[in-house]
């Protein structure tokens, strides 16, 4: 099994900007990347980004391209969302996700594992 925790959600003004990180712990050796999804109130959950624990190869959704950034730091067994220029429509609460897959996708049902979640809220 593998257990993920988020941290660094929060309120933040248009504009401003927030660094989310998921820590992963347990049999981490078996995941080969790891993901951001997002579920907005009333909304499902959407994909944000995926990055490769190995080749650091990376996979963004169209709706953050240029402005978010998903990167990793294995030895803390850790993943980063940098997240700029953030907009009201980036409110919701941020998931982590790992996969033993060895491939990069953005379907809830690709990962076999999940965060309990970190709030974002994004005021005008």
């Amino acid at each position: 099994q593998v257990q993920l925790v988020e941290s660094g959600g929060g309120l933040v003004q248009a504009g401003g900007s927030l660094r989310l990180s998921c820590a992963a712990s347990g049999r981490t050796f078996s995941v080969i990347a790891m993901a951001w999804f997002r579920q907005a109130p009333r909304k499902e959950r959407e994909f944000v980004a995926a990055i490769n624990r190995s080749s650091g190869s990376t996979y963004y959704a169209d709706s953050v391209k240029g402005r978010f950034t998903i990167s990793r730091d294995n030895a803390k067994n850790t993943n980063y969302l940098q997240m700029n220029s953030l907009k009201p429509e980036d409110t919701a609460v941020y998931y982590c996700a790992a996969t033993r897959a060895p491939y990069l996708k953005a379907g809830r049902t690709d990962y076999d594992y999940w965060g309990q979640g970190t709030h974002v809220t994004v005021s005008s």
